[in-house]
């Protein structure tokens, strides 16, 4: 099932309080972040894992939606020859982000940047095109809208071949693959009726109008799956 957390759009939401299980070699003497995310603990390893697998081992990463940062780290970790740019439009988040990145002591991860992904420009469009943009449990917490600007700056932001990777719960053809993930979807759409759980075939329409096409889907750990959408031809 996913998780509620403000990522990626401007909105407010609850953030999650509890334990965080990454950063396991990097300063180990130094007293963690007060921002944590039990959901980081539990899904980092199996996001890492796919990461690693279909990513390039060098070149650039735009996070969206970084949250508490705890993921940006757990990767450029992971891939110390990937550049990952963390982002968020929650002052908050890029604080809490900023504190892991000193926290961790990587050389790889960049200052978070403030990014709204309905805004049409994103200020990172001069920084040149990206070899993946990653997104962790935005989409369902979020506006339609917020999909859309997603997918339309893939389409501007990517290199040719560049990945778009989505996580979270997600719909196939209008039925959920779990009865938990049915019941989430409606407490989405109590809370704010124009979030809830994305069907993958909507998705694939608005990738493809994008110049971005499905190329995976990947079953993860507690019902949740990772799409990975690819720009244009390498």
């Amino acid at each position: 099932m996913g998780d509620i957390a403000q990522r990626g759009f401007k909105a407010n939401a609850p953030r999650e309080e509890g334990s965080f299980a990454c950063c396991a070699g990097t300063a180990r003497h130094k007293r963690r972040p007060a921002h944590v995310s039990p959901s980081v603990a539990r899904n980092s390893a199996p996001i890492v894992a796919v990461l690693k697998r279909v990513l390039p081992t060098r070149g650039a990463a735009l996070e969206i939606g970084c949250g508490t940062g705890e993921h940006a780290v757990c990767f450029a970790e992971a891939m110390p020859n990937l550049t990952w740019q963390p982002s968020d439009p929650d002052a908050d988040a890029r604080t809490s982000t900023s504190s892991w990145i000193k926290f961790a002591g990587l050389k790889n991860v960049l200052a978070p940047r403030d990014i709204d992904v309905c805004s049409g420009q994103w200020g990172v469009e001069q920084t040149g095109h990206f070899d993946a943009i990653v997104s962790i449990n935005m989409i369902h917490i979020a506006p339609w809208a917020a999909s859309l600007g997603l997918f339309a700056g893939a389409g501007r932001l990517l290199h040719a071949g560049g990945l778009l990777l989505l996580y979270g719960p997600f719909m196939r053809d209008g039925a959920h693959n779990a009865p938990s993930n049915a019941v989430f979807d409606a407490a989405l759409k109590e809370r704010n009726p124009s979030w809830g759980v994305r069907d993958i075939a909507d998705l694939e329409q608005v990738g493809e109008a994008a110049g971005l096409n499905l190329r995976e889907t990947i079953e993860m750990p507690t019902n949740n799956m990772l799409l990975v959408f690819s720009s244009g031809s390498a």
